[in-house]
């Protein structure tokens, strides 16, 4: 099962439960006195994907390779449908972990390693933080957090008291500071104190003319004259129930500072966690950490046979 323990794996069912009734649910519905497979039974298990979010992109992918499938492999009976149906979004998502990659283990080459976490508001980034540290630190590590989204009078407050909660340093300065200046010195401030990883907050929107995007370019150049490497993982925080529109966000980070990993938060509270299927197919960058709750540890590794087996569990 990867990194999940039994108790982890429950949890993960327990917060993809909406999840499941909205894709699982209704394609068990589906096969229900159905003698075989044809076009009508493929049609209709298109509609309950793109309706569950997974997108009409992604869904396409799926069903076109089901249908080769079940012409290549002479496939008739609809109880086969959920094997294949299974494998195939298990081929879809993109999972670090499914390699070996345990993702507390940090590479000798850069200390600290530098994780800069960007987002819109609201999408959990705060909470990210703080559980993302909480995990490192119980792995072992020395965690150093930079405050700086400087620009949300609440942020700095709130992030002090997951810090806290996490029981690792916090680098801040006053409300309005330059933003790339904080991470500069919470850098410097890492690399003297040893510590192992710096995890850097950044703003989810301006209240200034400068463009957001602009601003998260300026921390990347500024840390690289400290370090050329940094940031070594720039994680996207995107919220699972804004379903499609976590897409169109995650385009866009992208082609402005270059995500190399992302956060699906609130998962255990939406139906729409078949936009994991969307991003991993569509963008083709992993997913690292799902949340699956409100509490310090329910930030977990993703790991892709984990997701399908609670996806695909039955009642």
């Amino acid at each position: 099962m990867g990194f999940l323990d039994k108790f982890k794996f429950s949890r993960l069912k327990e917060s993809l439960a909406k999840t499941r009734e909205s894709l699982m649910g209704k394609v068990h519905r589906l096969l229900v006195g159905k003698t075989k497979i044809d076009d009508e039974l493929l049609d209709n298990l298109e509609e309950i994907l793109i309706m569950g979010d997974v997108g009409v992109a992604t869904t396409t992918t799926i069903i076109d390779s089901i249908r080769n499938r079940v012409k290549n492999e002479r496939c008739e009976n609809p109880e086969e449908l959920d094997r294949l149906l299974r494998d195939e979004i298990q081929k879809l998502l993109v999972n670090g972990s499914m390699t070996g990659d345990d993702p507390f283990v940090l590479s000798p080459e850069h200390t600290p390693h530098v994780v800069m976490i960007v987002g819109v508001n609201g999408v959990g980034k705060t909470t990210t933080i703080g559980k993302l540290a909480y995990n490192y630190r119980t792995a072992g590590k020395k965690v150093v957090i930079a405050a700086a989204d400087t620009f949300r009078a609440a942020a700095n407050e709130q992030l002090e008291i997951w810090a806290q909660r996490a029981q690792v340093e916090i680098i801040r300065q006053l409300h309005g500071a330059d933003p790339a200046a904080v991470a500069y010195d919470a850098l410097m401030s890492a690399m003297s104190s040893k510590a192992d990883i710096m995890i850097i907050d950044t703003a989810g929107r301006l209240h200034t003319k400068v463009n957001l995007m602009e601003e998260l370019k300026k921390i990347k150049r500024v840390l690289q004259k400290l370090d050329s490497d940094a940031p070594h993982e720039l994680l996207l925080v995107l919220d699972a129930s804004t379903g499609q529109n976590a897409i169109q966000q995650a385009k866009q980070f992208t082609a402005a500072v270059g995500i190399t990993g992302l956060v699906l938060t609130k998962l255990d509270g939406t139906a729409k966690g078949g936009v994991v299927l969307a991003i991993s197919n569509e963008l083709n960058i992993p997913v690292k950490f799902i949340g699956v709750g409100e509490k310090i540890d329910d930030l977990q590794p993703f790991d892709r046979k984990a997701f399908v087996d609670a996806l695909f569990e039955k009642a």
